[in-house]
């Protein structure tokens, strides 16, 4: 069954939310985990998913990253995307969930996660809405909600920020208005939000 976004994406759910949280690797990255002769970490960032991140800010919507794995590399990124909220090392990510419920004061019933694997679950079973990308492991696949039409790393982030934009009523005023394109042109089929 195809998941295209214009004919799944669950714009009402969508309305509700307040806060995006992103696992890492596998959502922002493509999963790979690549290490130089130091042993140090290398990461690569698709920079349209750091604009979608942008983009969801500037509509009132905060993200947040829980990842299992500790890495500078991801403080670095987080930080220049002025993400606040980063949970690292966190291989509990309901816990994970709970710490940022009482940091930012919004609670898990206006959150929705994006992640890849079956660590991510715990978490997405207190939300309302869960979303993969294309890639994500099986068990992820048949519980989201909506599953990008692009794989992690690869401009699923991009793709689940416009859908949020859309259904919060924002695009005419954080898209529209700087860049002169619809939701149409940025490839959302059956939708007619502006």
């Amino acid at each position: 069954m195809s998941h295209y976004q214009g004919f799944h994406f669950p714009f009402e759910a969508a309305a509700h939310i307040r806060m995006l949280i992103l696992d890492v690797d596998g959502v922002m990255t493509d999963g790979s985990i690549i290490m130089n002769g130091d042993a140090q970490e290398l990461k690569a960032f698709n920079v349209r998913d750091g604009h979608g991140i942008k983009l969801l800010q500037r509509a009132g919507i905060e993200v947040a990253i829980i990842t299992g794995r500790s890495s500078s590399v991801v403080a670095a990124r987080a930080n220049d995307l002025g993400i606040k909220q980063l949970i690292q090392g966190c291989l509990d990510k309901a816990a994970g969930l709970e710490e940022l419920e009482k940091k930012t004061n919004i609670r898990a019933a206006e959150c929705c996660m994006m992640g890849d694997d079956v660590l991510d679950l715990p978490p997405m079973y207190r939300m309302p809405l869960s979303f993969a990308p294309a890639d994500a492991h099986q068990a992820l696949l048949g519980y989201v909600d909506w599953v990008s039409d692009n794989n992690g790393g690869k401009g699923a982030i991009r793709q689940a920020a416009e859908g949020l934009i859309i259904a919060k009523g924002k695009w005419q005023e954080v898209i529209n208005q700087r860049y002169h394109v619809s939701p149409a042109q940025c490839g959302w089929k059956l939708c007619d939000a502006t």
